[in-house]
């Protein structure tokens, strides 16, 4: 059974190709069932292998389909290796991934591009599934790359629009240069150690290098900018707000199953190498933290309801990297999955409103629609409270496991959990602002709103992923063998008060929000009216300047360097040159004329010169 792994990234893979190569001619009634079928029977495939996994009692298993290339020593092949980091992950990207497509088969019904549409959510899955299952970095880094591909198709999946053809320039842009540094470090890796498969490679560098050796602080900070950049960490987040401008199903995959996990999932995956360098390990920390806080803040102050689950996003996976900072490997991967279940739950809901209103995604712009849209109601309750971390929520056990693991970091680890409880106290001030905005007090929407749009194939995954929004937090994810620190839900000894404080702030959080836009006991206006809420409002508002800094020192002089060199001074050289070559062209055929006295008197005169210059050497 464990044999059948290849067929993971294969069934979806089949079905891009079936999709594309008909040129999205499909119609939906194909184009549909092929889109959502193959991530279904990849999950069943999932399902089997993990619960073979499992019985076997083995720790790792490896499969190798083929041999890749072989250059010398090198031969990394496509071979996939399953141990309970692979297998979580997996589980993830083939069942929320699954949930996600059958949700998009009702909410892209209406669109021209359908099959195109499917087409590129499979790529983007095997991709995924490439990028996790890979026995080596090489492996890795094609599916790394491949998610970075269809994130740019799918975020400008609507190219008509110029915004949306720029929102995917930026996302490929800004995550090059992350993917730049991991390349980088590749290189670097095998220079040093002679192999990228990840096993062999991790025995080799804890064998060959010291703690606090300089390869492994380079080799670890050249990681960790790959991971920066698809996980959207800072100084590289400012491309995945704008990453709202693709279809919300494709925002819901990009930040719950695939391409914003792919940072986390790099560090887990190569967590014994961190641990050689602790410098970078907690630089890990320190970024994870500066982005929760940073984007709880831009979060409070955005209007467009995609745009607050973005930033939510972004704050989230900085509790991730927080959690891999402390050295809290599992539960970092542990809040990855629960993060998955309430985020697909709320990008899906917000959906599903943003239809209902016809296409308005502006909060200010709706109000009452828990009456006229009862699924999405709960659904944003569900996931509001697992995402505040709201008592036995599935994000409560996970978000309490990374902050317990700050604690017990010595020395610093007190300031990480405190700045972390800041976070949540954010969380639930901007979830429940959303929330309360959107489902009660008067209806602002400028058209009528329609009855909740989509059958069971819409409501369905909805319903599946409350229960899991609320429920999986039981899970139990089995990562004992693959981090040496113990058990995923590690006991942490720790008193009821600071148990108690870790569930009353976001709660405190989330009564604040109730204050100012529920029951208005408190004025928004009141409070945004002198010139520095308003000045912080702005700065917020904009991400903290990040686009304007990085406007100023990189975009506007680049753009610069564009409009003088329009002429291209480079390539003005090379045409000199030709320019050159082709006046000695039309010189060299004047000489021939075709007459042989000519060419007689030329070479007399030649041998002349030549009779001449060594007479006279």
């Amino acid at each position: 059974m464990l044999d059948l792994i290849w067929l993971l990234p294969t069934f979806p893979l089949l079905g891009f190709l079936s999709l594309i190569l008909t040129g999205g001619r499909l119609p939906k009634q194909f184009a549909g069932p092929i889109g959502a079928g193959s991530i279904g029977l990849s999950f069943a495939v999932a399902a089997l292998v993990a619960t073979e996994f499992l019985n076997s009692g083995t720790e790792q298993f490896t499969y190798e389909a083929w041999v890749w290339m072989s250059v010398g020593g090198f031969s990394p092949g496509f071979t996939f290796y399953l141990d309970g980091l692979s297998m979580v992950m997996m589980l993830i990207i083939t069942g929320v991934g699954f949930l996600i497509h059958l949700y998009a088969t009702g909410y892209m019904s209406d669109d021209p591009s359908f099959a195109r549409f499917f087409s590129y959510m499979n790529l983007f899955v095997a991709a995924m599934l490439m990028l996790v299952l890979g026995d080596n970095l090489v492996l890795l880094y094609l599916g790394w790359e491949g998610v970075g591909l269809c994130s740019y198709l799918l975020i400008g999946f609507w190219y008509t629009k110029p915004a949306n053809g720029y929102a995917a320039r930026k996302a490929f842009v800004v995550t090059r240069v992350g993917d730049t540094s991991m390349a980088i470090g590749l290189f670097l890796l095998f220079a040093q150690l002679g192999t990228l498969n990840i096993q062999d490679m991790l025995h080799a560098a804890e064998s060959q290098w010291p703690v606090g050796s300089g390869f492994a602080i380079a080799a670890s900070l050249l990681l960790l900018g790959g991971a920066v950049g698809k996980s959207a960490q800072l100084p590289l987040q400012t491309w995945l707000p704008d990453a709202m401008a693709g279809p919300t199903p494709i925002s819901a995959l990009i930040h719950a199953a695939t391409m914003v996990t792919a940072g986390v999932y790099l560090i887990a995956r190569t967590h014994s190498l961190f641990e050689m360098a602790p410098s970078v390990q907690l630089l890990v920390a320190l970024i994870g933290l500066a982005t929760l806080l940073l984007s709880g803040f831009t979060a409070m102050t955005q209007t467009d309801i995609k745009r607050i689950l973005a930033y939510s996003t972004v704050s989230q996976i900085g509790y991730m990297f927080l959690g891999l900072g402390v050295g809290a490997w599992s539960a970092a991967i542990f809040h990855l999955m629960t993060h998955a279940f309430f985020k697909a739950l709320l990008f899906l809901a917000s959906g599903t409103v943003i239809l209902s209103v016809h296409h308005e995604q502006n909060i200010f712009k709706m109000g009452g629609l828990r009456k006229a849209l009862p699924i999405s109601f709960f659904s944003f309750l569900f996931g509001s409270l697992a995402l505040t971390a709201f008592p036995y929520t599935s994000g409560y056990f996970s978000k309490d496991e990374i902050l317990l693991g700050a604690l017990d970091l010595a020395g610093i680890g007190f300031w990480f959990w405190l700045g972390g409880l800041v976070g949540a106290f954010f969380t639930g001030i901007y979830t429940f602002r959303l929330f309360f905005i959107v489902f009660f007090g008067e209806s602002h929407a400028e058209h009528a709103v329609e009855k909740e749009v989509g059958g069971w194939h819409m409501n369905g995954p909805l319903l599946i992923l409350m229960i899991l929004a609320l429920a999986g937090g039981f899970i139990h994810v089995p990562l004992e063998t693959v981090f040496s620190h113990g058990e995923a839900h590690e006991e942490h000894h720790v008193s009821g008060f600071i148990h108690g404080i870790m569930i009353a702030v976001p709660l405190l959080g989330v009564a604040v929000s109730y204050l100012f836009f529920m029951s208005k006991t408190f004025s928004v206006e009141k409070l945004m009216a002198s010139n520095l809420s308003k000045r912080l409002h702005g700065f917020w508002f904009g991400g903290w300047g990040f686009d304007t800094l990085y406007n100023s020192i990189i975009v506007g002089p680049f753009l610069f360097l564009a409009r003088v060199n329009r002429k291209d001074v480079i390539d003005g050289f090379y045409g000199k040159i030709v320019a050159a070559s082709r006046t000695a062209n039309s010189l060299i055929v004047k000489s021939q004329t075709g007459y042989l006295r000519w060419y007689a008197l030329t070479i007399a005169g030649g041998l002349v010169v030549m009779v001449s210059v060594g007479a006279v050497q």
